[in-house]
């Protein structure tokens, strides 16, 4: 079984940045993805990583202002998020594709965290 713990999540003005950390139980190879769900939107991808750290990939509407990336030490993934504005508010998951697949679809992702709130206020 894999656990996935989210933080990083808050208040933040347009313009400014955060930091989400997903903690990572377990020792297996994965791709992990960071998706968000804004309300009354279904949950979209974000951003994805295979374990090797090397390989990445984004959804159009945050190339350039997010970066993922991975502490193999910490077992933890990062989403660094800049230049936030107002319509990147929702809720973001982390999640574990146990196939290292470098998916961009929901479906392939077995584990999920319990997501953490980003409200970015204009």
């Amino acid at each position: 079984q894999v656990q996935l713990v989210e933080s990083g999540g808050g208040l933040v003005q347009a313009g400014g940045s955060l930091r989400l950390s997903c903690a990572v139980s377990g020792s297996r190879a994965y791709t992990m993805g960071w998706f968000r769900q804004a309300p009354g939107k279904d949950r979209e991808f974000v951003a994805a990583i295979k374990w090797s750290g090397i390989t990445t990939y984004y959804s159009p509407s945050v190339k350039g202002r997010f970066t993922i990336s991975r502490d193999a030490a910490k077992n933890t993934v990062y989403l660094l998020m800049n230049s936030l504005n107002v319509e990147d508010t929702a809720v973001y998951y982390c999640a574990a594709d146990i196939d290292d697949r470098l998916a961009t679809f929901e479906s392939w992702y077995d584990f999920w965290g319990q997501g953490t709130q980003v409200t970015v206020s204009s």
